[in-house]
């Protein structure tokens, strides 16, 4: 009796194997669990970030570097807040975990670095020296946690739209009119 008599009855191909298409890594990624708006947000939140970073590491001087270093740790971490989030939604890793852990993670983690990274810039300012890369640094700071805070005012209001389908989709209960016992 030959191998393939005795297993090709049972042994059935892998599904995941065969995705047409999309094979290799654009199998495994996908933009659709995000809302188009919101995708637009998070893409500049990491290129805002990440840029503020980058011009904050190519000073080369500081009188008062305070600033400059809280800036830089703020800078550094909203970035990579910002790829963790967006590898999260954009791959197989949300199927594998809570979405509603994600979706509320996502959603103070973004009002926390929002208002911290605002905080940065501010104190970044108060403590510049003046350049030219200083400037364009905390002009993207600004421009990134404004970013920030717009994608929490966005999931704010995503959070509120749910709530009201919910409360009009419960079930209505009446008073009960006649007694249980008639």
């Amino acid at each position: 009796m030959e191998n393939g008599a005795v297993y090709s009855p049972t042994t059935e191909e892998d599904p995941r194997s065969s995705r047409g298409a999309r094979s290799g890594l654009a199998a495994h990624f996908s933009l659709g669990r995000l809302p188009p708006p919101r995708r637009f947000l998070k893409g500049l939140q990491l290129l805002l970030s990440l840029l503020a970073f980058i011009c904050e590491e190519v000073v080369s001087q500081c009188t008062l570097c305070g600033g400059l270093y809280f800036f830089e740790f703020v800078s550094c971490s909203a970035f990579l807040l910002s790829i963790l989030f967006l590898i999260v939604y954009c791959t197989s890793v949300y199927d594998r975990v809570d979405a509603m852990k994600v979706k509320s993670s996502d959603f103070y983690i973004t009002l926390g670095t929002g208002c911290v990274f605002l905080l940065a810039s501010i104190i970044f300012v108060s403590t510049h020296d003046r350049t030219p890369v200083e400037i364009a640094a905390i002009v993207f700071g600004f421009l990134a946690s404004l970013m920030f805070l717009l994608d929490f005012m966005a999931m704010l209001c995503e959070k509120r739209r749910e709530a009201q389908l919910r409360k009009s989709e419960a079930p209505r209960v009446e008073a009960l009119t006649e007694p249980l016992n008639a």
